[in-house]
């Protein structure tokens, strides 16, 4: 049977970050779709690209999380309505990882969001338009607010020699940035804000362009500082997003779901005085409780999986439970691992799977999120070993 192939043609119809062509000049194979705009989705062999991550230095183009902006007067009180979060305890330079919240809790974007100036917010999104929620949202409320797409494109600068590649274009204030916040730099005359973010379980940052015209010369800048320590640049890393217990906005969680659904998440369903849209539905569920939860899955199967392209069902003693939304292998781990949806009763880790993958049928047992230590320097305990 002669080999399929498919192709991805370049449009005007979807976006392209202003890195776009650097990421074809280094040689990317593939791009996804993600927020109307191309993806980089392949440039080597994920194992090679994995132990890049993990060792040294890469550079990922995700201006794919566009970015969406509040500002104003009123901009504080128009985003703490639009999230669980309390962000009356959130200061400027400070950056939360936010739930964009329906009236009925779910989950409409899981966006990071920065707070880079007074009466400013970037909201970095995922895969659904919450611009456009936001605008709805800000249309019924009288707030003196904006509700804009800026001109800021995000570069990730990730791995454990990340800092130092970055302390050669701004300095060792790179070292003064906490976990979750931010700062203004200069990178030779580019303007850009700098925030110790990433979506992967290693030290890295998130390298955002205020000049969407500067796009190849702020790629070309990194890749020269970065050059001694062998950066690369890649695609975001599946089994490293996994390890870490950070989810995909679209495959899985999505509106349906609110955050005591998920695993994790439940935390920052934060209680506060004020009022924000889902409120009355998250604290119903806060007291009553939910019917199903979305866990990690370990599987038997000691085999590399080529990965995953639908959802795959998956039961527990032959009755379905719900779908596996990630799997994939681990290097680091030694083992595929990845996410399933079950009832509730059955969330516990340790609870036998068995799942119809389009690779055949596999078994494993659920597991809590993360498989990493929430500091992301080293692989989890075992269940019952000490820490």
């Amino acid at each position: 049977m002669p080999e399929l192939t498919t192709k991805l043609y370049f449009g005007p119809w979807y976006r392209r970050s202003p890195y776009f062509e650097a990421t074809r000049r280094a040689g990317c194979k593939a791009y996804d779709i993600y927020n109307k705009m191309y993806l980089p989705a392949e440039y080597d062999d994920v194992s090679v690209e994995y132990a890049a991550l993990n060792e040294a230095v890469t550079l990922w183009d995700v201006g794919v999380e566009r970015t969406v902006q509040i500002k104003g007067p009123d901009a504080d009180r128009l985003t703490d309505m639009l999230t669980c979060r309390d962000l009356s305890r959130c200061a400027v330079k400070q950056c939360k990882y936010m739930l964009v919240t329906s009236p009925d809790g779910g989950i409409v974007n899981d966006p990071v969001l920065v707070h880079p100036e007074e009466n400013v917010w970037w909201m970095q999104l995922a895969d659904s338009d919450a611009g456009l929620y936001a605008l709805g949202v800000r249309s019924q409320l009288d707030l003196d607010a904006e509700v804009t797409y800026p001109d800021v494109h995000p570069l990730q600068v990730q791995g454990p020699l990340s800092g130092r590649t970055l302390e050669k274009l701004v300095g060792e204030g790179i070292y003064d940035i906490r976990y979750y916040w931010c700062d203004h730099f200069q990178i030779n005359d580019i303007p850009v804000v700098i925030t110790r973010t990433g979506w992967s379980a290693v030290p890295g940052f998130e390298v955002n362009l205020l000049d969407g015209s500067r796009g190849d010369d702020l790629w070309d800048a990194i890749m020269a500082a970065g050059e001694e320590f062998g950066i690369r640049p890649i695609a975001p890393n599946e089994a490293r997003r996994v390890e870490a217990g950070i989810f995909n906005w679209g495959s899985d969680i999505s509106l349906a779901d609110t955050p005591f659904h998920v695993m994790g998440l439940e935390r920052l369903v934060e209680e506060q005085p004020q009022d924000y849209i889902g409120k009355q539905a998250l604290e119903r569920l806060r007291r009553d409780g939910v019917d199903r939860k979305l866990v990690g899955i370990d599987f038997d199967d000691s085999e590399p999986l080529p990965g995953i392209s639908r959802k795959w069902d998956a039961s527990h003693d032959g009755q379905p439970v719900g779908p596996v939304t990630d799997a994939v292998w681990s290097p680091g781990l030694e083992k595929n691992i990845g996410y399933v949806w079950v009832p509730i009763d059955l969330a516990q880790p340790g609870t036998p799977i068995e799942v119809e993958s389009e690779h055949g049928p596999m078994t494993g047992h659920t597991a809590a999120i993360p498989f990493v230590d929430p500091r992301k320097e080293r692989p989890a305990q075992p269940l019952g070993q000490a820490v």
